[in-house]
């Protein structure tokens, strides 16, 4: 699959903006790229990049280009995913983007028991925003997004939600601490820590403030859930996540306590693919052992069903 690996290096210079930086990654000469990007433009009939003085950038048809070049790598791991499958190996790479709030235990969690069964699996976990993960997806970068509140992309396939509420961290010898479930007015009589506003969890409780006329004293703001959760542990201070990334930890003095539905409405952590994408082996094992998880999930949190009255 020689000319895969020339188009690898059309990619790779797409990343990187220049040729030079291409070259070095790729370990080869930056004539050698440039010659190989020249021969596919002379055999296209059209410019792939416009040549900078500072580097290079695609143009519209080198866009085009470098979208069938990842729809081509894609199916080519897919290809080789199956055919190790075929032998029995289970091996492969599973690419998925997700929320902070799933780094922390849920996604270790599922991979570790993915593993355990399939020890030759590679995976490849990039935490990010929403926006950014749901970027990821579309370029082809990653395989699955699971995240809270996706923004809409036209080709994206739900494979599962999971209503999510906002809950508050705080110290555990915090003022609110005694109480099972807060307001949020209640919270906002105390500093609190927030998400930075790319965060969906932010976004949600800025709709909030927008709507009410609920003002928070916020003294710090991060782009790091771990930084908050330590933080509201050592500082008296309050901050908020969605439940799947929380758990208490009195032992360590940190605490959750819900948030009254009044206050926050719910919103949906989203598990997907793009549609029409045709998954490698051990993605599409991973994806199905995500829905199960999730599934089970909603089944448990669901209200128990009213009991009739007796006539």
């Amino acid at each position: 699959m020689r000319h895969l690996r020339f188009l690898g290096y059309v990619d790779e210079v797409a990343r990187s903006g220049s040729i030079r930086k291409a070259a070095e990654h790729l370990n080869v000469t930056a004539s050698a790229v440039n010659r190989r990007i020249m021969d596919l433009e002379q055999e296209l009939d059209a410019k792939l990049f416009e040549r900078k003085p500072r580097g290079v950038r695609l143009t519209a048809a080198g866009e085009l280009f470098v979208r069938y070049i990842r729809e081509q790598s894609s199916d080519v791991d897919l290809m080789k995913s199956q055919i190790e499958d075929l032998k029995g190996l289970r091996r492969g790479n599973v690419r998925i983007a997700c929320s902070q709030a799933l780094a922390l235990d849920f996604l270790p969690r599922e991979i570790a028991d993915f593993r355990a069964r399939f020890p030759l699996v590679h995976f490849d976990v990039r935490v990010l925003d929403h926006e950014r993960a749901m970027a990821e997806l579309a370029d082809y970068e990653v395989d699955l997004v699971l995240v809270f509140r996706p923004p809409y992309l036209a080709n994206f396939q739900p494979l599962m939600t999971l209503g999510q509420r906002l809950v508050a961290l705080m110290a555990s010898d915090h003022p609110l601490a005694g109480r099972r479930t807060l307001r949020l007015r209640d919270c906002a009589a105390f500093p609190v820590a927030l998400p930075q506003s790319s965060i969906g969890g932010r976004q949600l409780l800025n709709e909030v403030m927008a709507r009410t006329n609920l003002r928070f004293d916020i003294v710090a703001e991060s782009n790091s859930f771990e930084f908050l959760r330590n933080l509201a542990r050592r500082d008296k201070v309050i901050s908020f996540q969605i439940k799947i990334g929380t758990m208490d930890d009195e032992e360590h003095g940190l605490i959750v306590r819900d948030i009254d539905d009044r206050d926050l409405p719910r919103a949906d952590l989203v598990f997907g693919q793009l549609r029409g994408r045709n998954l490698s082996v051990p993605a599409a094992k991973f994806a199905e052992q995500l829905v199960t998880m999730l599934r089970t999930m909603r089944a448990e949190s669901a209200p128990a069903p009213k009991a009739k009255a007796r006539t």
